[in-house]
């Protein structure tokens, strides 16, 4: 049998654990080893767990058990493989053996769940999480290659995680971000929570800038592209409206700058009075005060019988004057326009 035609009869295998978790089956098989067998034959220390046992029968007839508990209490009861065992049963995989394979991947579900759990708040739940881990997982059992003499936790992990952080890009953004920037942002994550265990409280960005050696820009750049996208018709908790309704229009009215305005225009025209009535009356009809429009200064030279020059040079004397009235209560001239 090829093996790289088996995954989705392995996915199969595993969709069906997760939503038949009260289902009994194991992994049974004929084929026998001198010291091994694929089949309940296997000599393991007896734990008391297992699926013909009173506990195990005791815990399925809990009622108040999620789908997420019952999972979890299934895969309990898979033994564990020891690394001579896991040698023997990855061979048979690579030679096509359905049973071994699935043996393989039974006995490491809880490995998934292990590495599943560091990515909860991440956009997924957890049993998306675990999903998505075992697809990483079957794939491992596919491409392990006992020879190489290292243990097959270590060589899956890989392939749990890489799965794992590919759903999440792909499924938990309205945005799609670039693959290279979410790896690098999982970096700098990876980074937060070692320092957060470390110092007892949520680490700055010049904090994990330091331990990663980057910049610190570059980190707070990537670190905002975390904040999560939300509906607008999303409802509040404990309200019947919606975040849109909350939201106030780029077009309305506010009070206070209204408030303000005229609080300024009240000062403004009190100010004017100290000045001589001449500058007043320049400034007035110049800027649209006390009931005058904008005039030019050629205009207001007409109006009041003065030249464009003189008009101009009145307008210069009174805005020296007037932005000495105005500091000398408090302000500047910014806080006028």
């Amino acid at each position: 049998m090829d093996i790289l035609k088996s995954g989705n009869q392995d996915a199969e295998f595993i969709s069906k654990i997760q939503s038949q978790v009260m289902e009994k089956g194991s992994v049974e098989g004929t084929t026998e080893h001198p010291k091994i067998a694929i089949n309940s034959k296997v000599k393991l220390k007896p734990t008391g767990r297992g699926r013909g046992s009173q506990a195990h029968k005791d815990l399925m007839n809990e009622k108040n058990l999620d789908a997420t508990q019952l999972y979890l209490n299934e895969i309990g009861f898979s033994p564990l493989l020891s690394a001579e065992e896991e040698v023997y049963f990855s061979r048979l995989a690579l030679k096509g053996c359905e049973k071994s394979r699935k043996r393989m991947i039974e006995s490491n579900l809880r490995l998934v769940v292990k590495i599943s759990r560091r990515y909860i708040n991440r956009g997924l739940s957890l049993l998306d999480l675990i999903e998505e881990g075992n697809l990483g997982l079957i794939r491992a059992v596919e491409k392990f290659d006992p020879e190489r003499g290292f243990r097959f936790s270590t060589y899956a992990t890989w392939w749990i995680r890489q799965t794992i952080e590919r759903a999440i890009m792909n499924q938990t953004r309205t945005i799609r971000l670039p693959i290279h920037v979410v790896k690098e942002l999982n970096v700098y994550l990876r980074a937060a929570r070692q320092l957060a265990q470390k110092l007892d409280h949520e680490p700055t960005a010049e904090q994990i800038a330091k331990l990663v050696d980057k910049p610190v820009a570059s980190v707070e750049k990537i670190l905002g592209l975390n904040e999560r996208v939300v509906s607008i018709d999303l409802p509040i908790a404990g309200s019947k409206k919606t975040v849109v309704e909350t939201v106030a229009a780029h077009d309305s009215f506010d009070p206070s700058v209204a408030l303000q305005a005229s609080d300024l225009s009240g000062s403004l025209d009190h100010w004017l009075d100290e000045l001589p009535e001449k500058h007043a009356e320049v400034l007035a009809r110049r800027f649209g005060l006390r009931g005058y429009g904008m005039n030019t200064l050629e205009e207001v030279g007409k109006e009041i019988g003065l030249t464009r020059e003189r008009v101009r040079q009145i307008q210069v004397e009174a805005l020296k004057k007037l932005r000495e009235i105005v500091e000398r209560n408090g302000l500047s001239s910014e806080d006028l326009l």
